[in-house]
């Protein structure tokens, strides 16, 4: 019996220990750091209701290659689309003057950031450029190499290449993922 509950105790401990973590920071935190090092911007914008916001968490931004990939690649950013953060962006500071914290773990009021960029599901991931401007909201959960084909796409700036669906679609198809859909 000891010796099962030292093996489960390990086995525990090494699958908690090979769940890679990505380093999360705030949009404003990101925006800052982007004057010294110029970085495009992952954002992942969810809510705490939200269940396809933590499969996302869970099964996409748990997994190694995915963590490893966007740490070296991008600033992360989480971002509550009804949270009640205050977000300075190009010159205004957006806030959530109807948030009640009452229902803080329930549906709440948008955050005025999320809808000024257009954000009206969730989970939706956000890419942006060097300065900040956006590039894409993905909207729905995405499993890593589904995430992985965006990743690269915006990293290496083919996006600016595509211009009909018909391009897009020919990408996709000849895209290969790399990342291992395991998390450890």
């Amino acid at each position: 019996m000891k010796k099962t509950i030292l093996l489960l105790t390990i086995l525990a401990f090494s699958l908690q220990t090979n769940a890679q973590k990505i380093n999360w920071i705030s949009l404003n935190e990101a925006l800052e750091l982007q004057k010294a090092k110029p970085k495009k911007i992952m954002m992942d914008v969810y809510t705490n209701w939200c269940g396809p916001c933590k499969m996302l968490d869970r099964n996409t931004f748990q997994n190694k290659d995915v963590a490893d990939y966007v740490n070296k690649n991008y600033y992360a950013v989480k971002f509550n689309g009804e949270g009640n953060e205050t977000v300075n962006y190009k010159g205004t500071s957006y806030g959530n003057p109807n948030y009640d914290k009452t229902k803080k773990n329930r549906r709440n009021s948008s955050h005025n950031f999320a809808s000024t960029i257009g954000i009206n599901a969730y989970p939706t991931i956000v890419f942006m450029n060097e300065n900040g401007d956006l590039i894409m909201p993905l909207r729905g959960y995405y499993n890593p190499n589904q995430l992985e084909l965006y990743l690269k796409l915006f990293k290496d700036e083919e996006y600016k290449n595509i211009t009909s669906k018909e391009q897009f679609e020919a990408y996709n198809k000849n895209f290969k993922p790399e990342f291992k859909l395991k998390k450890d």
